[in-house]
């Protein structure tokens, strides 16, 4: 795609939110902290937590679980309570789900740029439909946006293409004229399986791994770079 210099085609946007538009990682590192020490586990690092952060809250704590017992017998045992975890952490992140948590720069101005433009926007995303609305609202940029699709807005996720056709539902919009803007391998395979160009950030997680080896359409440093 010319490395998708071009986006006047494309009447709708779809951003990715942990990575992409927040750096959310030390609200969710706290709120992991809080549910791994009430429950006597040791804990794991923010650095961590980064590169677990991408498919919502239960798969984060199984990953820290792993890492902290790697011993199949003890492994076993730790993952058993793994829904008394979950809840915890839900309960806690919803309670400090801005303490530290940030747009990365840039954000606040690209969003305003698109919304003069009439670019229609939707955050679609893996964390809970919820506390999505919560954390952008706790961050002044849910006005931004006219949709959120969240992890349980649906039965399926990201990178099942289920959420991005749903986004533009909700839109009114055409797949065909819609852009995917996300910060992992995770998005770039959803919107490969919806048939949609993929943008991806170079700051945000992936899994600890390089975005410019996902195969996404175009790599920038900072969502101004769209504009």
């Amino acid at each position: 795609m010319s490395g998708l210099k071009d986006l006047s085609h494309y009447r709708t946007w779809l951003l990715d939110l942990d990575g992409t538009l927040v750096d959310s990682a030390p609200d969710l590192h706290g709120a992991l902290e809080a549910t791994l020490r009430h429950h006597d586990h040791a804990t794991v690092s923010e650095e961590l937590v980064r590169k677990f952060v991408g498919s919502g809250a239960r798969v984060l704590i199984e990953r820290a679980l792993v890492e902290l017992y790697p011993q199949p017998a003890a492994r076993k045992a730790a993952l058993s309570d793994i829904d008394v975890l979950h809840k915890h952490f839900l309960d806690y992140y919803a309670g400090h789900i801005a303490d530290r948590s940030e747009t990365y720069p840039g954000v606040r101005e690209t969003l305003i740029a698109l919304r003069e433009r009439g670019i229609a926007l939707a955050v679609v995303t893996n964390k809970y439909e919820g506390l999505s609305r919560q954390l952008l609202a706790a961050l002044d940029l849910a006005d931004h946006f006219a949709a959120v699709v969240g992890g349980d807005t649906l039965d399926v996720r990201k990178p099942d293409p289920g959420p991005l056709f749903e986004a533009c539902r909700q839109l009114c919009s055409h797949p065909a004229q819609t852009v995917m803007i996300g910060d992992s391998i995770t998005d770039v395979r959803a919107a490969r399986n919806a048939d949609m160009p993929v943008i991806c950030v170079s700051y945000g997680y992936n899994h600890g791994e390089d975005i410019h080896s996902v195969g996404a359409d175009r790599v920038v440093d900072s969502l101004k770079a769209l504009i």
